[in-house]
């Protein structure tokens, strides 16, 4: 099943690429610009990683962030993921960042995109794996921040191929940015939000209906609402699970308990991601792992949830024919 699991070409449709940053290039990055970490080590990073809920989380996640200066530490932070997806047999990589926490520490808008862009490039020439962009916003900012910056970035639109919403869910519903994403919807750009993580299913209902968003990050606590479920079943709209996520982040105690046998069995149109790989305990492949020895899934199963997320990713229709058949051939192979 490793063997096979590894082989099918899988699509990352929620990836946070400062999530992505591994305590040893933490420190490299911390030598290469001055920073002082409050670590002495790289094994005392990675035992702070025992998080209480996504609060806890954040905090350490913006100081891991504090690292990245220069356009060569995002190029660096996004190449260094990519190598590695492409080790699990990730073809497709959508990859969200917060744009606001680095224009907080006075990293310009042009620094994060020219490093972003330079390593997307690189990875479709060298690697072969195709890139979306998501500008998130952080929902515990001001709405009127997010606004701002997103017409700052109005000369990389044509690069962005989402807008979303992410950090700290509880207290900060989507309505809160209504007008942001409306915005966006009058460019034409694609919405997507996190909802239903630790936030109640009721946010997922307003992602929906105020922030016309095509599909949902998490969403696991959309089975509190039926009539939720069904409507989220009717018009396929997406989840972008992270199992291993929601096991770190104390959602659920342990995978066993994890709502996604269920959520299968409703008929949902499920996708399988790491969320924050270097905090979380691996990459897409580690999450099919962890579903495989907690559900025992068929192949069948898995090839599913890999076509699912190649269906429904920002790419070309060209692109997407491809990997499908790529798809294909695994599946005949096996």
């Amino acid at each position: 099943m490793q063997d096979f699991l590894k082989r099918l070409p899988k699509a990352e449709l929620h990836l946070h690429i400062e999530g992505s940053l591994e305590p040893e290039l933490m420190f490299a990055l911390a030598e290469r610009n001055g920073v002082e970490l409050p670590y002495a080590s790289v094994e005392e990073v990675r035992a702070a990683y025992e998080f209480e809920d996504l609060q806890s989380f954040l905090d350490l996640y913006y100081q891991g962030m504090s690292v990245l200066h220069s356009a060569d530490d995002f190029f660096d932070l996004a190449m260094d993921y990519f190598r590695r997806a492409h080790a699990e047999g990730v073809v497709h990589v959508e990859l969200s960042f917060d744009p606001q926490a680095h224009l907080a520490r006075g990293i310009e808008l042009d620094v994060q995109m020219e490093g972003l862009g330079r390593a997307r490039r690189q990875a479709e020439r060298e690697l072969g794996i195709s890139t979306a962009l998501i500008m998130s916003f952080l929902r515990d900012r001001p709405a009127a921040e997010a606004m701002r910056v997103f017409e700052q970035a109005a000369p990389y639109w044509e690069t962005i191929d989402a807008v979303g919403l992410d950090s700290a869910e509880r207290g900060h519903p989507p309505s809160k940015f209504s007008e942001v994403f409306a915005r966006a919807r009058e460019l034409g750009i694609p919405r997507v939000a996190h909802a239903g993580e630790e936030g109640p299913a009721a946010y997922i209902r307003e992602a929906l209906d105020l922030l016309d968003v095509c599909r949902i990050d998490h969403g696991v606590r959309c089975l509190e609402d039926p009539a939720l479920v069904e409507r989220l079943r009717e018009q396929c709209i997406p989840l972008t699970v992270c199992p291993l996520s929601n096991v770190r982040l104390k959602v659920v105690e342990h995978i066993e308990e994890h709502p996604l046998p269920e959520l299968l069995a409703s008929g949902l149109v499920l996708t399988l991601n790491s969320d924050d790989p270097a905090y979380f305990g691996g990459g897409v492949l580690d999450n099919y792992l962890a579903c495989h020895r907690a559900f025992a899934w068929s192949t069948d199963i898995f090839a599913s949830l890999a076509r699912n997320a190649i269906e429904v990713a920002f790419m070309s229709d060209e692109r997407r024919r491809a990997l499908l058949t790529e798809l294909q051939v695994v599946e005949s192979e096996w």
